[in-house]
C-alpha cells in the first residue's frame, strides 16, 4: 500500500496537479512534451516528475533517446481507501455522540 501521505504531498502542488492529469489523459508523455503545454520550464516538469514518481504515481520508461512517463492508478485507490476508512471511523465517533447528546 502506498503512503496517503506521498501522494497527498505531491498532488497539493497544483503545477504538479497537472502534470500528473496531462500523464493520464494522455497515456503517456515525455518531460520536453507536458512542458508545451505547461506555463513552467523543462526542468520544473522533470521535477514535478521526479516528485509524483515518489509518490508512485507516475513510472518512467527509456525509449531510445526519450524518457516516456505514464499514470499509476493504484496509489490513487489506496489513498481512496485510507479516506474512506478514516471517513468511517468519524462517521461512527459522530453516530455515538448523537447517540449521546439525546440520551
Amino acid at each position: 500500500m502506498t503512503d496517503p501521505g506521498l501522494v497527498f504531498g505531491a498532488l497539493a502542488d497544483d503545477t504538479r496537479r497537472a502534470v500528473f492529469m496531462r500523464v493520464a489523459a494522455g497515456g503517456q508523455a515525455t518531460a520536453s512534451e507536458l512542458a508545451r503545454d505547461l506555463p513552467v520550464t523543462r526542468q520544473a516538469v522533470a521535477k514535478h516528475l521526479s516528485l509524483l514518481a515518489g509518490a508512485g504515481l507516475v513510472e518512467s520508461e527509456r525509449v531510445g533517446r526519450e524518457t516516456r512517463f505514464h499514470a499509476r492508478s493504484e496509489p490513487l485507490s489506496d489513498a481512496i481507501d485510507w479516506m474512506a476508512t478514516v471517513g468511517a471511523r468519524w462517521d461512527d465517533r459522530l453516530a455515538r455522540l448523537a447517540r449521546l447528546a439525546h440520551s
